[in-house]
């Protein structure tokens, strides 16, 4: 397996818009809307081009970046190689939700752009201007929160004691996945109900695994478990 990459970061860290997105030479240009447009007609036009913070530099207290598009992302998804020329390393915030009766876990499509039919840990998703605040800081709570809501259908007074965890990155993609600890009073039935009620189709099906059952969960998971996901498990002391 290749290195991925993990990124300590405080509890406090502060993430930041530092600079603007600096344009690329034409023919790169050219090259990712050649891949782009393919990447459509394989999702029926349904993927859209919006902003996601992309990291320029990552300390423990501090992550600064810029604003990048999903198409640059996408060309870089496709082609390692690329990763020189376009410099993208997009963030995405994950939640690892631990309840009475257990952590909840979701299965993405098999038609998903990343990580398609992976289990991982929900709710997560790319930071977007949405989590921009004053001078430039992105509140990256605010942005698990509504990936809770629309991928879940819990309200933020659900969920309690967020602990930033650390980051990890993808070695290929650099993908960056900075996971959040949260803990939930809800049950199992209820968390399937607002599910059910409010949640989107992001993962189908979901699944909550009693911590006894968790090891047995994720060897048998395994060929298909993301790989951040034993990470933020075990820095939550969830696991050995």
């Amino acid at each position: 397996m290749p290195h991925w990459p993990i990124h300590p970061i405080d509890p406090d860290v502060d993430v930041r818009i530092t600079r603007a997105m600096a344009p690329l030479p034409a023919a790169l240009d050219t090259e990712i809307n050649r891949i782009w447009a393919e990447a459509q007609r394989r999702m029926n036009g349904k993927l859209f081009n919006g902003r996601v913070f992309s990291a320029d530099v990552i300390t423990p207290r501090l992550i600064c970046g810029h604003w990048t598009e999903f198409r640059r992302i996408v060309a870089q998804m496709h082609r390692a190689d690329l990763f020189p020329l376009i410099g993208a390393r997009p963030l995405s915030v994950g939640g690892v939700i631990h309840g009475p009766d257990g952590i909840i876990f979701g299965r993405r499509p098999l038609g998903a752009i990343y990580q398609a039919g992976e289990w991982q840990l929900p709710p997560a998703g790319s930071v977007d201007p949405s989590a921009l605040r004053a001078e430039g800081r992105i509140d990256i709570l605010a942005q698990l929160l509504t990936e809770l809501h629309e991928e879940l259908g819990m309200t933020p007074d659900t969920i309690h004691t967020p602990e930033p965890l650390c980051i990890v990155e993808h070695s290929e993609s650099h993908v960056l996945d900075l996971g959040i600890g949260l803990a939930t009073s809800l049950t199992a039935a209820e968390i399937h109900a607002a599910h059910a009620q409010g949640g989107n189709t992001e993962y189908d099906p979901i699944h909550i695994v009693h911590r006894a059952a968790l090891a047995d969960f994720l060897a048998q998971s395994a060929p298909l478990l993301n790989h951040q996901a034993p990470v933020f498990l075990r820095r939550m002391g969830l696991i050995k």
